[in-house]
């Protein structure tokens, strides 16, 4: 298993570095996705030389998080508002912010821990009923507000285009999304972070201007 995920790790690297050579060599930063991946598997991979993992269920990932204090964790799931308290001060980055009512329980927890929250704010590139996100033209407004709350520090954009076997199909959602991110000017509010691809199209994001990927069954072999 190890030998096995070893060469899972060493192939998406491998990946990642060429399909950012023809982007024009910009850092790409890998989030290992781990839900529903043991904790031997976890330790298997920090052993290997991978420091950032992905989790998008707050029950799931609290045992992970105890367990591994030293990894950067990332929460890229739905969070629902009652969960925000189990999040604030022990995830590096939130990826899901998605709306004004969440924007405003981050702010409320993170005055309460008197700490900063980072996060990227969601876009449903697609326009699909059933993903969260907001629409692309809403995006500038809602940074102008939720660039004015002080202990929320956004620092980029993610999404999820629509699923199809065939993943050039992504590729006009991800143009579309770094033509967003390289637009926004808005004061408080500084694009860093482009979060695209998946294990099916991360080659497909980079090319197109995403500068982190996050990437599960590539990695940790299909999910039970």
């Amino acid at each position: 298993m190890k030998q096995q995920l070893e060469l899972q790790f060493n192939e998406v690297r491998n990946r990642i570095q060429q399909a950012a050579k023809r982007a024009g060599g910009q850092a790409v930063k890998l989030v290992g996705v781990t839900k529903t991946v043991p904790v031997e598997r976890i330790e298997e991979a920090m052993a290997l030389g991978l420091m950032c993992f992905g989790e998008s269920r707050v029950q799931e990932a609290m045992p992970k998080l105890e367990l591994f204090p030293q990894a950067e964790w990332h929460f890229i799931g739905r969070l629902q508002t009652n969960k925000v308290k189990n999040v604030v001060g022990k995830f590096s980055l939130i990826h899901s912010l998605d709306r004004w009512k969440l924007a405003l329980a981050l702010q409320r927890e993170a005055e309460k821990l008197e700490t900063t929250v980072r996060a990227l704010v969601q876009v449903n590139i697609g326009r699909e009923k059933q993903k969260g996100g907001l629409d692309p033209l809403e995006v500038e407004d809602f940074l102008s507000e939720a660039g004015k709350l002080s202990r929320l520090k956004i620092e980029g954009l993610m999404a999820v285009p629509p699923y199809s076997t065939d993943p050039e199909d992504a590729r006009p959602y991800f143009r579309e999304m770094y033509q967003l991110f390289t637009k926004i000017r808005v004061p408080g509010v500084q694009m860093k972070i482009l979060s695209l691809g998946m294990s099916n199209d991360f080659e497909i994001a980079i090319e197109e201007g995403a500068n982190l990927v996050r990437v599960g069954s590539l990695l940790f072999g299909k999910r039970s």
